[in-house]
């Protein structure tokens, strides 16, 4: 009836990113194909090494079929395709330039995937799991 996606928390764990000075505030973006782009409202200072930021972000997707049967036949057609890309949930950790350098553009520094046809295969939700 609906899919609750949230981003808790995140730390760098790459020694690249985390020694990089001109990355300094971080979002993280979800995407599901054309389906879900959204995206943390804050952009928060980067973690030190061993430290997390957190977001606790979090929002529900409505695929209920009285109230939502389009949306809920697209998700549908997506986990049935034989694609694999398109059955992925992409979490990009993205670097948001500083207020004094606007002029910077953002860039994406991270990926993580999740599968939701394997989600729904197995019926056992992602609850509370790092994601790499």
């Amino acid at each position: 009836e609906k899919i609750r996606i949230e981003i808790i928390s995140l730390g760098l764990t790459e020694s690249r990113i985390a020694s990089d000075e001109t990355i300094q505030q971080l979002f993280v973006e979800c995407r599901l194909d054309n389906f879900l782009a959204e995206e943390t409202p804050l952009s928060l200072a980067k973690p030190t090494s061993g430290q997390r930021i957190h977001y606790n972000y979090s929002s529900v997707i409505h695929v209920d079929e009285a109230n939502n049967p389009a949306r809920r036949e697209y998700l549908k057609s997506m986990l049935l395709e034989a694609d694999v890309h398109t059955d992925s949930l992409q979490f990009t950790v993205v670097s948001d330039p500083p207020e004094d350098e606007q002029d910077l553009e953002c860039e994406d520094i991270g990926f993580a995937y999740v599968h939701l046809r394997e989600i729904f295969q197995k019926q056992r939700d992602i609850i509370e799991q790092d994601l790499d």
